[in-house]
Protein backbone atom coordinates (compact mmCIF):
# COMPACT_ATOMS: atom_id res chain seq x y z
CA UNK A 1 0.00 0.00 0.00
CA UNK A 2 2.85 2.38 0.80
CA UNK A 3 4.23 1.88 -2.73
CA UNK A 4 0.86 2.85 -4.24
CA UNK A 5 0.86 6.10 -2.27
CA UNK A 6 4.47 6.78 -3.18
CA UNK A 7 3.79 6.11 -6.87
CA UNK A 8 0.87 8.54 -6.90
CA UNK A 9 2.86 11.28 -5.17
CA UNK A 10 5.85 10.65 -7.43
CA UNK A 11 3.59 10.97 -10.49
CA UNK A 12 2.28 14.33 -9.23
CA UNK A 13 5.83 15.55 -8.66
CA UNK A 14 6.91 14.46 -12.15
CA UNK A 15 3.92 16.17 -13.79
CA UNK A 16 5.02 19.41 -12.25
CA UNK A 17 8.40 19.31 -13.96
CA UNK A 18 7.37 17.97 -17.37
CA UNK A 19 6.50 21.40 -18.76
CA UNK A 20 9.88 22.77 -17.70
CA UNK A 21 11.70 19.74 -19.14
CA UNK A 22 9.85 19.90 -22.47
CA UNK A 23 10.35 23.65 -22.86
CA UNK A 24 14.03 23.31 -21.98
CA UNK A 25 14.47 20.54 -24.56
CA UNK A 26 12.61 22.46 -27.26
CA UNK A 27 15.17 25.22 -27.39
CA UNK A 28 16.30 23.06 -30.32
CA UNK A 29 13.81 21.73 -32.88
CA UNK A 30 12.46 18.24 -32.27
CA UNK A 31 9.68 16.09 -33.60
CA UNK A 32 7.70 14.10 -31.07
CA UNK A 33 9.72 10.89 -31.09
CA UNK A 34 13.11 12.65 -31.00
CA UNK A 35 11.93 14.77 -28.07
CA UNK A 36 10.69 11.71 -26.21
CA UNK A 37 13.99 9.93 -26.89
CA UNK A 38 16.03 12.90 -25.61
CA UNK A 39 13.96 13.12 -22.43
CA UNK A 40 14.23 9.36 -21.87
CA UNK A 41 18.00 9.44 -22.39
CA UNK A 42 18.22 12.24 -19.82
CA UNK A 43 16.39 10.00 -17.32
CA UNK A 44 12.87 11.39 -17.67
CA UNK A 45 10.71 8.56 -18.97
CA UNK A 46 7.57 9.95 -20.57
CA UNK A 47 5.01 8.02 -22.56
CA UNK A 48 3.41 9.20 -25.79
CA UNK A 49 0.01 9.57 -24.16
CA UNK A 50 1.48 12.22 -21.88
CA UNK A 51 3.95 13.91 -24.23
CA UNK A 52 1.83 14.58 -27.30
CA UNK A 53 -1.10 16.23 -25.47
CA UNK A 54 1.42 18.35 -23.56
CA UNK A 55 3.10 19.47 -26.78
CA UNK A 56 -0.27 20.35 -28.33
CA UNK A 57 -1.30 22.30 -25.23
CA UNK A 58 1.98 24.26 -25.18
CA UNK A 59 1.58 25.04 -28.89
CA UNK A 60 -2.01 26.22 -28.37
CA UNK A 61 -0.76 28.50 -25.59
CA UNK A 62 1.67 30.09 -28.05
CA UNK A 63 4.78 28.75 -26.34
CA UNK A 64 5.83 26.54 -29.27
CA UNK A 65 6.08 27.02 -33.00
CA UNK A 66 5.87 24.10 -35.37
CA UNK A 67 6.53 23.32 -38.98
CA UNK A 68 6.34 20.28 -41.17
CA UNK A 69 9.67 19.10 -42.58
CA UNK A 70 10.60 16.25 -44.87
CA UNK A 71 12.98 13.95 -43.00
CA UNK A 72 14.01 10.40 -43.79
CA UNK A 73 11.41 10.10 -46.53
CA UNK A 74 8.50 11.15 -44.33
CA UNK A 75 7.01 14.41 -43.15
CA UNK A 76 7.47 15.20 -39.50
CA UNK A 77 6.17 18.06 -37.44
CA UNK A 78 9.04 19.80 -35.69
CA UNK A 79 8.44 21.90 -32.59
CA UNK A 80 10.59 24.66 -31.14
CA UNK A 81 10.15 27.40 -28.57
CA UNK A 82 8.48 30.58 -29.74
CA UNK A 83 9.71 33.94 -28.48
CA UNK A 84 7.01 33.83 -25.81
CA UNK A 85 8.06 30.27 -24.96
CA UNK A 86 11.65 31.43 -24.40
CA UNK A 87 10.42 34.17 -22.05
CA UNK A 88 8.21 31.74 -20.13
CA UNK A 89 11.06 29.22 -19.93
CA UNK A 90 13.34 31.81 -18.33
CA UNK A 91 10.65 32.68 -15.77
CA UNK A 92 10.07 28.98 -15.02
CA UNK A 93 13.81 28.37 -14.59
CA UNK A 94 14.00 31.24 -12.10
CA UNK A 95 10.95 29.90 -10.25
CA UNK A 96 12.40 26.37 -10.23
CA UNK A 97 15.72 27.61 -8.84
CA UNK A 98 13.97 29.57 -6.09
CA UNK A 99 11.79 26.59 -5.16
CA UNK A 100 14.77 24.29 -5.21
CA UNK A 101 16.76 26.63 -2.93
CA UNK A 102 13.83 26.87 -0.52
CA UNK A 103 13.30 23.13 -0.49
CA UNK A 104 17.02 22.49 0.04
CA UNK A 105 17.01 24.89 3.00
CA UNK A 106 13.97 23.13 4.48
CA UNK A 107 15.64 19.74 4.12
CA UNK A 108 18.84 20.97 5.74
CA UNK A 109 16.90 22.53 8.62
CA UNK A 110 14.89 19.35 9.06
CA UNK A 111 18.03 17.21 8.94
CA UNK A 112 19.80 19.38 11.56
CA UNK A 113 16.88 19.13 13.98
CA UNK A 114 17.04 15.31 13.99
Amino acid sequence: MANDKFDKIKLELRRGILVLAVLQSLQQPHYGYSLRKQLNEAGLDIDEGTLYPLIRRLAEQGLLESEWQQAEQRKRRYYQLSDEGRSVLQLLITEWQQLNTTLQALMETSHESH
